[in-house]
């Protein structure tokens, strides 16, 4: 954790990803780090360490880090995975899971999940399952098929099926949100009147 008279920074840069940036900061009466994880497919955005105002670093690559050393000014360099577990394992471990997303597909004119979905409902449940109290945001979407209102009814209808879903299998009903979306937040850009399947679904998110 940070020292409780901390004078080190850091802010997150708006670039794609920073958002889920993982930050671990550790740190002694006088010295402090900062370390940039990369998501699971190795991807990151990017964070700006600073110290007392002076001159900001930016990290944008795995396991990029900042420590303060001697006289306070930071050291910018790299670490790496083993070190970090060997360094931050029991913060690493007491961290909750990161969010996860997952799709569900629908066919066409209801709210019956395709069969090529089985598979997300499977790892989507799974993951579920590692979450003692998981939040969990479900968002219907339609294809362009169909006027406005009814597929405003419909996607809610898709968002509703799969939160009974997650109820069925022990997720308190209470933790799930669901709204519908209708065809105004298309995945594929389609033409009003194409059936689209990829656009006939819900998004889930798990945190």
């Amino acid at each position: 954790m940070a020292a409780r008279r901390s004078t080190a920074s850091a802010r997150a840069l708006p670039l794609p990803l920073a958002l889920t940036l993982a930050v671990l900061l550790g740190a002694c009466a006088s010295r402090e780090t900062v370390v940039l994880l990369p998501k699971a497919d190795g991807s990151t955005g990017a964070i700006g360490a600073s110290r007392n105002g002076g001159t900001e670093v930016v990290l944008d690559s795995p396991y990029a880090q900042a420590r303060t050393g001697v006289g306070g000014g930071l050291k910018y360099g790299t670490t790496n995975a083993d070190e970090v577990r060997k360094r931050f394992g029991p913060a690493l471990a007491a961290a909750p899971p990161a969010p996860q997303s997952y799709t569900v597909y629908f066919l066409t004119g209801g709210d019956e999940v395709s069969p090529e979905s089985s598979a997300a409902l499977a790892t989507m449940l799974a993951d579920m399952g590692k979450r003692p109290e998981p939040e969990v945001s479900v968002v219907g979407h339609t294809d362009g098929t169909g006027n406005a209102a009814d597929n405003d009814v419909l996607s809610l209808q898709r968002a509703e099926r799969v939160k009974q879903m997650l109820v069925e299998r022990g997720v308190p009903a209470e933790r799930i949100d669901t709204a519908g979306r209708g065809w105004r937040e298309p995945l594929v850009p389609a033409a009003p009147g194409v059936d689209e399947p990829r656009n006939r679904r819900v998004e889930v998110s798990v945190r």
